[in-house]
């Protein structure tokens, strides 16, 4: 390419003062002089406004700028810099406004679509070694969320809880064999997490009037676990956390952990994952010998108006139960079997006996000679 050269006036847009330069253009725009050197993409030129035949040329990526007076490097440049006549002004802004909300939209869509479509096909392909040290990471997270629950193992409670778990468990498709724990908590719920693990919290024992409701309770948790439900909610949950981590600017470990131990106590499936596992239960609980339309009946309870004022644990899922639902299971259960059900009374007894009672404190006798009033000083 042919160089063309001209005189002109270098300003470095921080002073008035103008220095005389030599103008070189190539495919590069070259400023000289006696302390200025500059090369200069064409790329990045543009032109300002100025009174023929004086031409001003901008430097996009700062303050400088050229003046010179000659028509015919004003056309050779003109020729081989396309962006010259390009302006910056609010088209800019509202392009990068534009695209920063399209991407956003994009993300929340693949949140709310892709990644439940993706944990479909993901879930069932998770080896049940990595999906077992996920369920204790997320165990570990739930106990904390809850403000760390003591563990209810008495031993007579705990036989009888291993009991009735084989015994459900058995003649049900189950990737793995469910390991179920008893937290001492004031509500009536229960969580499947993934690995085959099953969180129950104390008050379902006390709202329970039966072994054929908890059994309806267990098994709905294993029909969960049997669909992997648990694991498709926590890869929903991290990939979700994962994609608003990056717009939002939060990528870390503990995020998404904590969001996935959240997403795994607040986890609402779907109503069709909600007739399987109810399906599952009571296909296991008539299988067992137990009365399975017991499980509509608790589920009703637990529901009621008077078990669903908001505390501090209000997020723990519950499952919603409507007159459909609890319809469907009924239909499903058939008649009641003649027989004491599950477990036996003694049994029942035991098992809701699992959770320690809290000691008594110890009374002792005020010492006349040492009782002091509140107002007396030390």
């Amino acid at each position: 390419m042919e160089p063309i050269t001209t005189t002109g006036t270098f300003f470095d847009g921080l002073s008035a003062r103008p220095r005389p330069v030599t103008l070189r253009l190539t495919f590069r725009l070259e400023v000289s002089g006696e302390d200025v050197s500059r090369d200069w993409s064409l790329l990045d030129l543009r032109a300002a406004d100025a009174a023929p035949p004086l031409m001003r040329i901008n430097h996009a990526q700062g303050s400088e700028s050229v003046e010179f007076a000659d028509a015919a490097f004003a056309e050779a440049l003109k020729a081989r810099c396309p962006d010259l006549n390009r302006t910056e002004s609010g088209g800019g802004l509202t392009r990068l406004v534009l695209w920063s909300i399209a991407a956003g939209v994009s993300v929340l869509l693949t949140a709310v679509y892709g990644v439940p479509a993706a944990s479909n096909l993901l879930a069932p392909l998770v080896p049940q070694a990595i999906e077992a040290q996920l369920g204790r990471s997320v165990d570990a997270q739930i106990v904390g969320l809850l403000d760390d629950p003591p563990l209810c193992n008495e031993a007579a409670g705990r036989a009888v809880l291993d009991r009735l778990t084989a015994r459900l468990a058995e003649g049900m498709a189950l990737p793995t064999t469910p390991q179920v724990s008893v937290r001492q908590h004031k509500v009536a719920n229960a969580l499947a997490l993934p690995g085959g693990r099953v969180i129950l919290l104390s008050d379902i024992l006390a709202k329970a009037k039966s072994g054929d409701e908890l059994a309806g309770i267990l098994a709905h948790e294993f029909g969960h676990i049997a669909a992997r439900d648990p694991m498709r909610s926590v890869i929903t949950a991290g990939g979700t956390s994962f994609l608003l981590s990056l717009v939002l600017g939060d990528l870390t470990g503990s995020t998404v952990l904590v969001t996935i131990g959240q997403a795994a106590i607040s986890a609402g499936y779907s109503r069709d994952a909600e007739r399987t596992a109810d399906a599952y239960a009571v296909a296991a609980v008539k299988r067992a010998g137990g009365d399975a339309a017991a499980l509509a009946a608790i589920l009703e309870r637990i529901t009621d108006a008077e078990d669903e004022k908001p505390d501090a644990t209000s997020f723990l899922r519950s499952h919603p139960v409507t007159a459909e639902r609890a319809a469907r299971i009924r239909s499903l259960a058939g008649e009641k079997p003649a027989g004491p059900g599950i477990l036996s009374e003694a049994e029942w007894q035991s098992l809701q006996g699992i959770c320690p009672k809290p000691a008594k404190p110890e009374k002792t006798k005020p010492d006349d000679k040492d009782t002091k009033t509140p107002t007396e000083k030390l």
